[in-house]
């Protein structure tokens, strides 16, 4: 059996859609199940059984035998959150315990990561390893992300296999339920719909005008057929970079968002919050050299093709992965 946990948010319910697509059937799925909103994101998907997150380490022990792989996404994810003993726990500890029993019992091991952890990019976005302990996080979310990096990469046991990925700017269906956290595509879509216009956050940057600021945007469906590409490939071991190798500013995705609803673009400033602002990534790119160097062939979709897809098959249509 295959376990994802983190599988009711945004990209562990893509990926089990994903898996139920190519036949597989006999996943465990571990989350957090309280939320209704979170929940929809698997109302069409087929699975062994449940499991909530704060039940499922002492399963895991008692029934390894009878687990071939685990997918570990789930994570604590609001980059405003300053409750350092929330991600000591969910994004730290929890993982440690997790990657324990896979190195104990030799499963597979492939978990999220973020580009969070790559702060203001003062030492480039290359997945070089012994790049990673230099890094410079910007919030707490981030740092713990690097933290389980760092001990990854200094643990000597191993399991049979263990992939970080490094998720960039993932966007696309399933994040319904992420508030605050969900992508700018999703808030732009929200907010042209309901007034005609989008705000952006105005750059505090001498070195960056409004709406320049950029990143690398990639679509969730690339994020899937990665993570299945580790799936199938468990001789790939490290820590790799997810994105597409391009950046993006929001200038351009606000107007092919605005393009796909076919409607007229405009485009106003705001200042970025207090509490995110000292915090803010005016750029990202993710080196992506390492990962097509191991066999990962697959195109990304560009902007133009994740943005229009995504708005006119799935948000105008209400429609879940």
């Amino acid at each position: 059996m295959i376990i994802i946990t983190g599988s009711a948010g945004f990209i562990g319910s893509c990926l089990v859609s994903e898996l139920n697509y190519l036949g597989y059937y006999n996943l465990i799925l571990v989350d957090d199940f309280s939320s209704q909103n979170k929940n929809k994101n698997l109302k069409n998907s087929k699975f062994h059984k449940k499991i909530d997150r704060n039940h499922f380490i002492d399963w895991f022990n008692n029934n390894y035998k009878d687990i071939s792989f685990l997918f570990h996404l789930g994570a604590r994810t609001d980059t405003s959150e300053l409750d350092i003993e929330i991600f000591k726990y969910l994004n730290l500890n929890y993982s440690k315990a997790l990657y324990k029993i896979c190195v104990k019992y030799n499963i597979p091991f492939v978990y999220a990561s973020s580009a969070a952890t790559y702060g203001m990019g003062e030492f480039g976005f290359d997945d070089n390893h012994e790049k990673i302990s230099s890094l410079l996080p910007l919030n707490p979310y981030a740092v713990y992300k690097n933290k389980f990096d760092k001990w990854i990469l200094s643990n000597i046991d191993k399991p049979h296999s263990f992939v970080g990925l490094k998720f960039f700017n993932v966007y696309g269906p399933n994040e319904y339920h992420k508030s605050r956290m969900a992508s700018v595509i999703f808030h732009a879509y929200n907010q042209i719909m309901k007034s005609g216009e989008m705000k952006l956050f105005k750059s505090h940057s001498k070195n960056f005008f409004n709406g320049e600021q950029s990143r690398d945007f990639v679509y969730v469906k690339d994020v899937v057929k990665t993570l299945i590409f580790f799936f199938k490939n468990q001789n790939k071991s490290g820590i790799y970079n997810l994105g597409t190798g391009e950046s993006r500013s929001f200038n351009d995705l606000i107007f092919i968002t605005f393009k796909a609803l076919k409607k007229e673009c405009k485009i106003s400033y705001i200042d970025i919050p207090g509490d995110i602002r000292n915090t803010y990534q005016y750029y990202t790119r993710a080196k992506i050299s390492k990962l097509r160097n191991i066999g990962f062939k697959e195109k990304f979709y560009s902007l133009e093709e994740g943005v229009t897809e995504y708005v006119q098959e799935y948000l105008l249509e209400k429609k879940y992965y």
